[in-house]
C-alpha cells in the first residue's frame, strides 16, 4: 500500500465514538500494510501526560504535546490516529497550523446520546459535581466550524462512519488501496 504520513485527529464529546472508530480504522489500514500508530486519551494520559490535570490550561498542554508527537511520527511516514476530545477551537487551530497533513474528523453525537453510551459513568459523576471541568457538562465543547470530515455516530453505523472517513482519505490521496 502506498501512503504518506498524516494525522487523522478524531475530536468529539466523551462517548461520541472516537476510540471505537479509531480502532476500526486502525484495523483496516493495518490490514492493508500501512505504517500506523494509534494515540488514545486514556493511554496517553497514563504514559505521556500523567503530570497534567483537566483544567483548560492542562488540556491545552496535553493536546500540544500529543500534536508534537503526532507530527514527528507523520513526518516519518507514519499514519497517526489520534482520538481526543480536544474541546477548544484554539487547540484544533493550533494543530492545523503546526501539524503537517492534519485531518480533522468531527465525531458528532448529541450530548444526550453520549450520556446514554457512558459506560464509565463519567457524565453522572460530572452532573453530581464529582468531576470538575467535564466537557459538555461543566466545561464547553466548541463544535468544529470546518472539519475535514464529519461523521454522525447517532445516525450512521460504525461501518458507515469508517467508510466515510476511508473514502475521504482515498479522495484526497492520503491512501490508495
Amino acid at each position: 500500500m502506498k501512503h504518506k504520513g498524516f494525522v487523522l485527529w478524531l475530536t468529539g464529546l466523551s462517548g461520541s465514538g472516537k476510540s471505537t472508530l479509531a480502532n476500526k480504522i486502525y484495523k483496516e489500514l493495518k490490514m492493508n500494510g500501512t505504517k500506523i500508530e494509534k494515540l488514545d486519551g486514556d493511554v496517553v494520559r497514563e504514559n505521556l501526560t500523567k503530570d497534567l490535570g483537566f483544567s483548560p490550561e492542562d488540556r491545552n498542554e496535553n493536546i500540544r504535546r500529543i500534536g508534537f508527537v503526532s507530527n514527528l511520527l507523520s513526518k516519518n511516514g507514519v499514519i497517526v490516529l489520534a482520538s481526543f476530545i480536544s474541546p477548544y477551537t484554539l487547540q484544533r487551530e493550533g494543530l492545523r497550523e503546526g501539524v503537517e497533513n492534519y485531518i480533522e474528523v468531527f465525531v458528532n453525537a448529541p450530548l444526550e446520546v453520549c450520556e446514554k453510551r457512558d459506560v464509565k459513568g463519567l457524565y453522572k459523576k460530572a452532573r453530581a459535581g464529582k468531576i470538575s471541568f467535564f466537557t459538555g457538562i461543566t466545561d464547553p465543547y466548541e463544535t468544529p466550524d470546518n472539519p475535514d470530515v464529519e461523521v454522525r455516530t447517532d445516525k450512521l453505523s460504525e461501518n458507515e462512519c469508517v467508510d466515510q472517513i476511508i473514502k475521504y482519505l482515498k479522495e484526497k490521496e492520503f491512501i490508495s488501496f
